[in-house]
């Protein structure tokens, strides 16, 4: 069976390559090579380089109707990623995000391809699930202020009784709550993709992935994440930068766990399809199961690649959510994938790799 996967160059996307030919799939991949993730243009080295690569756009009709000839399912990958610098970085969001997922969703109407499986991410949450000492499961925290995390106020907390709430696992029937630009178009991904399963008669499994982490990911971008921030800190000698107090939770999944979930769901959507089935939108958390604070990745990665000792500095980016972790039960119960790389073994091998490339 053919796969076409979108963004297949990318970090997460070299690995679900590999992944899906590993389980036995043709894959396609489409790829812009973008600057800011590829900016020497040259898409990384693969594991298989037999796989069939079209370098494009997927806000190009034209090139994503090429690019579907003959596939059977879509992973949906290419996307821009994190927080970005400032709101001007708008546009390219949506453009990359929402735009590209409306061209692809009307070229798959016309090609008659309706199989989908769409790489969401925990940022459409918001703050996760809490919980209060005294009152039992709680609202959704509002934003967090300026000036409450100013003062060094990081915890959100309970409307009746002012005390700290404590972070729960999020579930996927949570309600999707966006608190960033990314997050934003994440949510309109879902929206759209919903849309067009309903109308088309499709199914989707939407994928919300937790913070990702592993060999390739990119360095000295902006865009990147936590992990990479830190690990390429450590490459130039000088200590990760902590933000707020170190004790924002998180759920660090490494990335062969990640592409071994998308391998699953490409599988389940071909087969048996997702529960619900035509015209259905299945979302699963994809996450390790077991919350860590982002100082614990950082003081796990200076330990592991011999740096310097991270330092907590109480800044802190408006955009952040303080804690979210996730419930991966269901995507256990329905598609029998569980996360498998230890914390410890995963960060290690992050550390030793080299920054920027998966190695072949």
């Amino acid at each position: 069976m053919r796969v076409l996967v979108t963004g297949g160059a990318g970090f997460i996307g070299s690995h679900v390559v590999e992944a899906l030919g590993n389980a036995g799939h043709d894959v396609r991949v489409l790829d812009a090579l973008l600057p800011w993730v590829h900016p020497d243009g040259v898409r990384p080295p693969l594991a298989d380089p037999g796989f069939d690569f079209v370098h494009g756009d997927v806000r190009d009709g034209s090139t994503v109707d090429d690019a579907l000839r003959g596939v059977s399912v879509v992973c949906h990958l290419a996307a821009m990623v994190g927080l970005g610098v400032d709101f001007g970085d708008a546009p390219l969001y949506a453009g990359c995000n929402d735009l590209g997922t409306a061209v692809l969703l009307a070229a798959m109407a016309r090609a008659g391809v309706g199989r989908l499986v769409l790489a969401s991410s925990m940022v459409v949450y918001g703050e996760g699930a809490y919980a209060c000492a005294e009152h039992g499961p709680a609202a959704t925290p509002p934003p967090r202020q300026a000036a409450d995390l100013d003062a060094g106020r990081f915890e959100p907390r309970c409307g009746r009784c002012g005390e700290p709430l404590a972070p729960e696992l999020v579930p996927e029937e949570a309600g999707l709550d966006p608190r960033s630009l990314y997050a934003a178009t994440k949510v309109a991904q879902e929206h759209l993709a919903g849309s067009w399963a309903r109308v088309t008669g499709s199914q989707v499994a939407a994928l919300r992935y937790h913070n990702v982490y592993g060999p390739g990911m990119p360095r000295d971008t902006p865009y990147a994440g936590v992990a990479s921030f830190f690990r390429s800190a450590l490459a130039d000698g000088r200590a990760p930068r902590v933000f707020e107090d170190g004790a924002q939770r998180r759920d660090f999944v490494h990335v062969r766990d990640v592409a071994a979930a998308t391998a699953r769901a490409v599988g389940a959507v071909t087969d048996a399809g997702v529960p619900g089935g035509s015209g259905t939108l299945r979302a699963y958390n994809v996450g390790s199961g077991t919350p860590r604070t982002v100082g614990e990745l950082a003081a796990a990665l200076a330990d592991a690649y011999g740096g310097p000792a991270p330092v907590v500095t109480g800044e802190y980016r408006l955009g952040d959510v303080r804690h979210v972790t996730a419930s991966s039960e269901r995507i256990w119960r329905e598609l029998r994938w569980r996360a498998a790389v230890p914390f410890t073994d995963g960060v290690a091998e992050f550390a030793a790799a080299p920054a920027g490339r998966v190695p072949a």
